[in-house]
């Protein structure tokens, strides 16, 4: 696995490479791998002739600065896992080598998305998301990009910014992976007491519920029955949960056939935020 630092340097290596014809697949991270992050970089192999994985804790999507230094850094573990998969490129650039001395946001008009469920309690995130994935689509120039559909709002206005600046790569949205016991794999899971870790799993279980009930009663009443389910819960602060449209991202309130629907949730277990969502029928 070759490792890169600079911008220049990856961007010339995988720039020979596709004068060679190769098709460039590429998974972006903030590290603290598991498996779900190999999930699709399996995925990324099984389509591309070169996969890259870049490792960046991005600084301007945190709106919260101690969220951003207590950030799990693992990057030898990382090493090891991004080589067991046989990933063939690892980016691992500095903050200053992405933003220089300017660490600041580009401003993003994405029609609306950045206003629903995550716009409204995390300001500028979406901003410091496009920011950075735009600078390494801009980097790596690659064919297809893996993003796992837990953060279903971000690979939504990904999918936008791409067609709206018109960036010749394709964005691949793939499964939530999840464990054993439900709970969506995320890179905060580290950071949960074993109480709240036991309890985490709680969210699944009262989604897959939401999904049995959606139909049955509107989406006004569901929503209020998770809020009182969580309401009983000792360990577990719901902050917001709502049915939305896929495609908008609006809430709504009645079940329309010929749209897609999906419940999204973002509870607190303790210090630590968890997000996660379910398709519904």
């Amino acid at each position: 696995m070759k490792i890169f630092n600079s911008k220049q340097e990856i961007n010339t290596y995988l720039t020979s490479k596709k004068e060679g014809n190769k098709t460039i697949g590429f998974v972006p991270t903030m590290g603290a791998l598991h498996e779900g992050h190999l999930s699709l970089i399996k995925k990324a192999i099984e389509k591309n002739d070169l996969v890259v994985v870049s490792i960046f804790v991005n600084p301007t999507q945190f709106d919260n600065q101690e969220d951003l230094i207590k950030y799990p850094k693992t990057i030898e573990n990382d090493t090891k896992l991004l080589e067991s998969v046989s990933c063939d490129v690892l980016f691992l650039p500095s903050v200053e080598e992405i933003y220089a001395e300017n660490i600041a946001s580009e401003k993003f008009d994405f029609d609306g998305l950045e206003h629903q469920m995550e716009g409204k309690f995390r300001t500028g995130h979406f901003d410091g998301v496009g920011t950075i994935v735009k600078t390494l689509f801009e980097i790596v120039t690659p064919n297809r990009a893996y993003f796992g559909q837990k953060d279903f709002q971000q690979l939504q206005i990904i999918k936008k910014m791409v067609r709206k600046n018109r960036l010749p790569v394709k964005i691949k949205g793939c499964p939530i992976f999840r464990e054993a016991d439900g709970l969506a794999m995320s890179s905060r899971n580290a950071r949960l007491s074993k109480e709240h870790r036991e309890a985490a799993p709680f969210i699944y279980k009262t989604l897959k519920k939401v999904k049995n009930k959606f139909g049955i009663e509107n989406a006004v009443t569901v929503t209020e029955w998770v809020e009182n389910q969580f309401k009983e819960h000792p360990l577990l602060e719901l902050e917001y949960f709502t049915i939305a449209d896929e495609k908008s991202l609006e809430t709504i309130k009645n079940k329309e056939s010929n749209n897609k629907n999906r419940a999204f949730i973002a509870v607190y277990a303790g210090e630590i935020r968890l997000i996660d969502n379910i398709r519904l029928k």
